[in-house]
C-alpha cells in the first residue's frame, strides 16, 4: 500500500472533528424483533482536518501537504487528539498499560494493541503505527530496554523480543500511536474571503488498513 511515514502537522489536527465509525446491518423481523451482525471486526475512523483551520497561514500549510501525498493517493499519520495514548490521556504511557500477549516459550513477536473495557465487555484494537521513541515493554512486571532487550518496527506496530518470553509470561507495553489515514477527497476548495468571514474549508480524512 501506498504509504508516508509522516504525521499530518500536530497543530492542525488539534481541534478537528472526527472519532470512530462502525457498520452494523439491522434486519427488522416480522415478529417485532430485530437481527443484528457486522461485517466489520474493526472501527474505522473518520476526522474533518478542515475544523481546525485558524489562519491563511494553516491553510497553505495544510494545501502542501495535500499535495505532496498527491491527493487521495498517499495515505499518512493522524494523532487523534482524544486517544493516541496506551493509558488515560491525562496519564504518561507505562510500560504495564497495555497486555499484548503471553510467552509460550517460542514466540518473541507480538502486535501492539490497545484494550477497550466497558463492564464486562471488551474491545481490542491493533495498533499499527506507534510513535518511535515512546514504547516500553515489560516482561512479567520487568521492563526491558529498547535496543537491548526488544526492538519495534514502528511502521506495523511489531514489537521483537530479544528472546521468547517463559510459558505463561505476561507481555505489556504502553505507547503513543497515530492512526494511518488517507484524505478522503481529492479536492480542496478554500476561499480567503469566506475564510476571512469564518467558514472553514471540509477537508475530509478517513482511516486506512495498514
Amino acid at each position: 500500500m501506498s504509504f508516508h511515514e509522516i504525521r499530518f502537522p500536530a497543530n492542525l489536527s488539534f481541534g478537528s472533528l472526527g472519532g470512530p465509525e462502525r457498520r452494523t446491518e439491522i434486519v427488522a423481523l416480522a415478529n417485532g424483533f430485530e437481527e443484528r451482525n457486522t461485517p466489520w471486526e474493526h472501527a474505522r475512523r473518520r476526522y474533518d482536518a478542515g475544523a481546525a483551520m485558524r489562519s491563511l497561514d494553516d491553510v497553505e500549510a495544510l494545501i502542501a501537504f495535500f499535495e505532496a501525498r498527491r491527493g487521495q493517493l498517499y495515505g499518512f499519520r493522524w494523532r487523534d487528539w482524544s486517544d493516541y495514548k496506551s493509558c488515560l490521556p491525562s496519564h504518561a504511557p507505562g510500560a504495564a498499560d497495555q497486555t499484548i500477549g503471553h510467552g509460550d516459550g517460542a514466540t518473541a513477536e507480538f502486535q501492539l494493541a490497545k484494550t477497550y473495557v466497558s463492564g464486562d465487555h471488551s474491545y481490542r484494537r491493533p495498533i499499527a503505527k506507534p510513535v518511535a521513541g515512546t514504547v516500553k515493554v515489560a516482561v512479567d512486571g520487568a521492563e526491558l530496554v529498547e535496543g537491548g532487550g526488544f526492538e519495534v518496527d514502528t511502521a506495523a506496530g511489531m514489537v521483537t523480543l530479544q528472546a521468547a518470553p517463559k510459558l505463561g509470561a505476561a507481555v505489556t507495553a504502553g505507547f503513543e500511536f497515530d492512526v494511518p489515514v488517507r484524505f478522503d477527497t481529492d479536492r480542496i476548495h478554500t476561499s480567503v474571503a469566506s475564510f476571512r468571514a469564518g467558514e472553514v474549508p471540509s477537508v475530509p480524512v478517513v482511516e486506512v488498513r495498514v
